[in-house]
């Protein structure tokens, strides 16, 4: 406890990013340090798991310390432990979640696992004081594109989700073929704008009439195609135009689902989480889209979109409030359900 309130270290290592926090009554930061590797995979085009456990492995200790201390308390006055369990790359998860089952056995307080997608989308909780459940969450990420009902702060049902790529993943694709770099998502976002997004009429997937699932392999291949046949036409390519065609594509898509989502589940807020969230567009015509309908639209600052240990302790604080506790024996999985 800090002055009668109840604090939560937390732990993210999922992926590429190794981060740990400090909050006070689940919304309140009071530290939220990140070590990004995007520098060190830039070079191979995308996350190395192998690489990444290592780094994790390097970096996890003093980060923890980093965010203790940037919060001014000691580990005794920690509550709980939060830490994500999965889904994710399974050495990375094991490192963090090694972490915080020593800190809970050390300091003899509970542990708390949390799923990955559940921790972005209470992301939006510490960034909107008067955000309340219900309503729907468009979680959209490198590894993760899901359109899910939230009911409560510990209930939630997955609606929808990729078939193949995760959104952010197919940003990544496209944005090598066209020669950016990594990762992907910025860039286009940043290049589309100088395009034309009717340049090039990629397919649109919308997969069955009343499904809620995606499908972006599709036009990943669309936009390799097209490459490829202009350059053996011999023309040149508008990379712009192309970076454009294929955000719109896949943005017109994945709006017109959330946005029926919401209506078909009767909801009022509509949530949007995780990396791709920060896209400048998705958030234009989710905006638009929102004001015709009457749905109020939120949304993290960038900061809060990518994977972060903020999140993780918002989403261990309420369930904690719930009574709901882990023990040592909780595993890192990988492929972890909502």
């Amino acid at each position: 406890m800090k002055n009668g309130k109840i604090v939560t270290l937390a732990i993210e290592s999922s992926c590429d990013e190794t981060a740990a926090a400090v909050l006070l009554e689940g919304r309140q930061i009071l530290s939220n340090i990140i070590s990004s590797q995007i520098d060190i995979h830039k070079q191979y085009g995308g996350v190395v798991p192998e690489i990444a456990s290592r780094h994790h492995l390097n970096n996890i200790n003093a980060v923890v310390d980093m965010a203790v201390d940037e919060a001014g308390i000691t580990v005794d006055e920690v509550d709980m432990i939060g830490v994500t369990y999965g889904p994710g790359l399974v050495g990375a998860l094991l490192i963090g979640l090694a972490t915080a089952k020593a800190y809970a056995f050390a300091v003899g307080k509970p542990l708390i696992g949390i799923h990955h997608i559940h921790g972005h989308i209470c992301a939006n909780y510490i960034e909107h004081k008067d955000l309340r459940p219900p309503f729907t969450a468009l979680v959209i990420s490198g590894g993760h594109t899901n359109i899910v009902e939230v009911t409560d702060y510990n209930e939630c049902r997955i609606l929808g989700g990729t078939r193949d790529d995760a959104a952010g993943e197919a940003y990544d694709k496209v944005a090598r073929v066209l020669g950016l770099g990594y990762p992907g998502g910025p860039l286009i976002d940043r290049l589309s704008k100088k395009g034309d997004p009717h340049a090039v009429e990629f397919k649109r997937v919308f997969l069955e009439k009343d499904s809620f699932d995606f499908s972006f392999s599709g036009i990943k291949t669309g936009v390799l195609n097209y490459i490829n046949s202009e350059k053996q036409a011999g023309r040149d390519i508008d990379t712009a135009n192309v970076a454009a065609s294929f955000q719109a594509a896949v943005l017109d898509v994945i709006v017109a689902k959330t946005m029926r989502a919401a209506v078909d589940m009767n909801k009022d807020k509509i949530v949007l989480a995780g990396g791709v969230a920060s896209n400048s567009r998705l958030r234009e015509m989710m905006k638009a889209e929102c004001d015709k309908k009457g749905i109020k639209l939120y949304y993290p600052s960038p900061v809060l979109c990518t994977d972060n240990a903020a999140m993780i302790g918002c989403a261990a604080y309420y369930k904690y409030m719930a009574g709901q506790r882990d023990d040592l024996t909780l595993d890192a999985i990988p492929n972890l359900p909502l």
